[in-house]
């Protein structure tokens, strides 16, 4: 049976985050990111805590205000990468439980279907991925398929993100940018 397109990207894009939390070097975890305020702990722990809210919004149909105070601070603890590791594995099985797709999640803005949460949850994930690299001096290359499907989520919403407080304002890619760069740029980073 053919995977399902949506969590296909949602693997390739936990898979790449992996794969650049396991090259990060014990000195680099206090290094600053592009985001700004955030160090690499700080980036690596908002993923994280991120694919902690999942099992409990996919699976139990529990709300975002009833995990909050659970799911606050740093989580990672001792072993970062193994924590990361573990949390990882749980969102994406949830996401891949029969059925689970069908399902609506209640969001900190309301409820929402969980395609669109997964959908969301990739984007962010392949965004972050590349935070990450420029970080800690890895590859920076979105795998084009990621590009392309975040490019899809975010951009009928990418000039609300800034009034989150969350995300910069979107800037003006380089002339002849690709599609990563203008990717890039939508959600306020300099690529």
């Amino acid at each position: 049976m053919a995977e399902n397109p949506l969590l296909a990207r949602h693997r390739e894009a936990l898979d790449l985050f992996t794969e650049r939390v396991h090259t990060i070097r014990p000195d680099q975890w206090d290094d600053p990111t592009p985001c700004t305020e955030w160090t690499v702990r700080d980036l690596v722990n908002h993923l994280a805590v991120e694919q902690m809210w999942v099992p409990p919004l996919v699976r139990e149909g529990a709300s975002v205000a009833d995990q909050s105070d659970e799911l606050e601070g740093d989580l990672l603890g001792e072993d970062p990468v193994a924590t990361w590791d573990v949390v990882a594995a749980a969102a994406r099985d949830a996401f891949r439980e029969p059925g689970a797709l069908d399902r609506m999640v209640d969001l900190s803005y309301g409820e929402s279907p969980a395609t669109n949460y997964c959908a969301q949850m990739t984007a962010d994930a392949a965004v972050h991925a590349w935070d990450l690299s420029r970080a800690i001096g890895a590859d920076e290359r979105i795998p084009k398929p990621l590009v392309d499907f975040s490019v899809r989520e975010v951009a009928p919403y990418a000039a609300d993100l800034e009034e989150t407080g969350l995300f910069a304002a979107p800037v003006e890619p380089p002339r002849g940018a690709d599609a990563q760069a203008r990717l890039l740029a939508l959600l306020g980073r300099e690529p």
